[in-house]
């Protein structure tokens, strides 16, 4: 049986691939509890400094939760919102490389990535209100956060199909290229990320997503920022700066 969701790690980079192309990366509740054990494995690793989100060889990124498992009405308060947040708590920057299409719950996998990079032609919707279903408070923030709130009504109150430059325009990718080039714009986006100070890296995202949410930490962010200025990296940034020279961070 092949696995339907794939972890890679190559250096300081990990890669999960959604693998079910026949369904166009359909999720099922088997699918998502492996996604989370990989993410679990990634967030263990320090070495990792970067994560992507890959649809793989699908025409689309994701089409979101399967239908037969959306029949049984628990998934998205269960799996899915754990993955989610699982997602979203990552110290490490994700980065979403969205091969194709994107729809559903993916859209909110995506959502939580600090980086969207989406290829020409590529649409997105988000469909609950054509099955019955009211979509979470937690989601729904998420989309009035990262989108505002007329795009979020277009989503789910109209189930308007955004496409192409649009998805630029209201601000759910960060830059759209050709299909041929994606996979090189992630590489150098990562490896740009992945060269880095991590304990900088990862303290300020932490510190901006508080600042977003209005849930920041003043004293665990003060303090992450001092355990930065009494690094080894931050004398090494300080080295290779009078050196000209790439700065080579160890994280610590």
């Amino acid at each position: 049986m092949t696995d339907t969701v794939l972890l890679a790690v190559e250096g300081a980079r990990a890669t999960i691939t959604l693998n079910r192309p026949e369904r166009h990366n359909a999720l099922e509740k088997a699918d998502l509890e492996l996604f989370g054990a990989h993410l679990d494995a990634v967030a263990a690793d320090p070495a990792i400094r970067v994560l992507v989100l890959s649809g793989g060889t699908a025409k689309s990124f994701c089409s979101g939760v399967s239908i037969n498992d959306l029949a049984g009405g628990t998934q998205r308060e269960g799996a899915l919102e754990g993955l989610v947040d699982k997602l979203e708590a990552m110290k490490i920057p994700v980065i979403a490389a969205l091969n194709g299409g994107i729809f559903g719950g993916a859209v909110e996998i995506a959502l939580v990535a600090d980086f969207r990079i989406g290829v020409e032609g590529m649409k997105m919707f988000v469909p609950p209100a054509r099955l019955g279903i009211h979509y979470p408070v937690k989601g729904l923030t998420r989309m009035i956060e990262c989108l505002g709130l007329s795009v979020a009504k277009r989503l789910v109150l109209s189930v308007e199909e955004l496409a192409g430059p649009q998805l630029v325009e209201v601000g759910f990718l960060d830059r759209m290229v050709k299909r041929e080039d994606l996979d090189a714009e992630v590489e150098a986006l990562a490896l740009r990320i992945a060269g880095l100070a991590p304990l900088a890296i990862q303290g300020m995202k932490q510190a901006l997503n508080g600042i977003a949410r209005g849930t920041l930490d003043a004293e665990a962010t003060a303090t992450r920022i001092a355990a930065c200025w009494a690094s080894a990296d931050h004398q090494e940034g300080l080295k290779a700066f009078a050196e000209k020279r790439k700065a080579v961070f160890e994280g610590r």
